[in-house]
């Protein structure tokens, strides 16, 4: 983390952009999908269109990209082609959401966006132009983009002006909170490949500001003032966490910091931005939910707590943990970079939205 900080962030998100830019595919249509790029209250998405004649309305998913909210396309290879094989596997349409960017537009821009495509594509009046049926629609994404279906998710039960409700959410290896970065899957995958605990410590706080001062404090978790601390019953693992997956760690309370510092940046003590962060009334009215996490993550943990919580708030939960997996496994299914634990994660997530949407 010493060298990446010396090359400084934005040369390494400009690597890490380069290499999604390269990744992009344009936007095309096959014999089984019309693939279109456009935009929902003037947000670009990428739209999937099955072409096979419907029987009747057709589902809809509404996906978010992961990329730590700072990278990532609805464009690039990986998403694509999995938005390619939900539309026509299950014959849905399926929106891609091309959210703006941190750190150029922090919190809350790519939630305000996530959300507001979501808004808009729920009027029964566009719902009806794709032949959708509005008792199935579900949001779902992976990683950053987990963390803003499961915030937009939340928002929809706030707002008196959606009358549609959601079928479901799928949250793929989410990141849910950004108050306890020293949680055991932390520790235990401190560096593991693709997200090192320094690398999701930075994309957290890049999603709040580009001040070194909040991710200095995030690294030694000591970035939650003391009259935050109610807040840490909602991610407190040695409660939420099953016993296999406290393996040993003990539980030392918080050490708290700044109040200033929150005061500057108060994202993180947000939902739309930490949704383990909501009241368990909230929770309650939540759509039927599928979670994935991987063994080998550091937000394994985020996805366990947020799949308890839910469930003793009476949500029905699928929770799908992966032994062998870890972080951003979904986007190895495509050669070179294909893996068996990539097409079986997926498989499986598919097979679920088959069954529940």
């Amino acid at each position: 983390s010493m060298a990446a900080d010396l090359l400084g962030l934005m040369h390494y998100m400009v690597g890490m952009r380069l290499v999604t830019v390269i990744e992009r595919v344009a936007a095309r249509s096959d014999e089984n999908v019309t693939v279109t790029d456009t935009e929902f209250n003037n947000v670009p998405v990428r739209l999937y269109l099955p072409r096979r004649a419907p029987d009747g309305l057709r589902r809809a998913m509404v996906y978010f990209h992961g990329g730590g909210w700072c990278l990532g396309d609805a464009g690039m290879k990986p998403y694509d082609h999995m938005s390619r094989q939900v539309s026509n596997k299950l014959n849905t349409v399926v929106v891609s959401v091309n959210y703006r960017l941190a750190p150029e537009h922090p919190f809350p821009v790519p939630f305000e966006d996530a959300y507001s495509v979501t808004k808009f594509f729920l009027q029964s009046s566009v719902l009806s132009q794709y032949g959708v049926d509005p008792a199935r629609v579900c949001v779902a994404g992976d990683s950053a983009g987990g963390n803003l279906a499961a915030a937009v998710a939340q928002q929809l039960l706030e707002d008196p002006e959606v009358k549609t409700k959601l079928k479901a959410q799928i949250l793929l290896y989410p990141a849910l909170q950004a108050l306890d970065l020293d949680l055991p899957s932390y520790r235990d995958n401190v560096n593991k490949p693709l997200l090192p605990k320094s690398l999701m410590v930075r994309f957290w706080s890049e999603y709040f500001t580009s001040d070194p001062s909040l991710r200095e404090a995030m690294a030694s978790n000591r970035h939650v003032p003391a009259e935050s601390g109610h807040l840490f019953q909602f991610v407190n693992w040695s409660q939420l966490l099953p016993a296999g997956m406290r393996k040993g760690h003990v539980y030392a309370g918080p050490t708290y910091g700044s109040a200033a510092l929150a005061r500057r940046y108060p994202g993180f003590l947000d939902p739309r931005a930490a949704p383990l962060l909501a009241s368990d009334a909230r929770l309650r009215h939540l759509p039927p939910t599928y979670i994935l996490t991987c063994e080998h993550d550091v937000l394994r943990d985020d996805g366990a707590m947020y799949a308890q919580r839910l469930r003793a708030a009476g949500v029905g939960v699928t929770h799908s943990h992966a032994q062998d997996a870890f972080h951003g496994a979904l986007m190895f299914l495509l050669w070179p970079f294909e893996l068996a634990v990539g097409h079986r994660l997926f498989n499986g997530y598919v097979e679920w939205v088959n069954e529940n949407l």
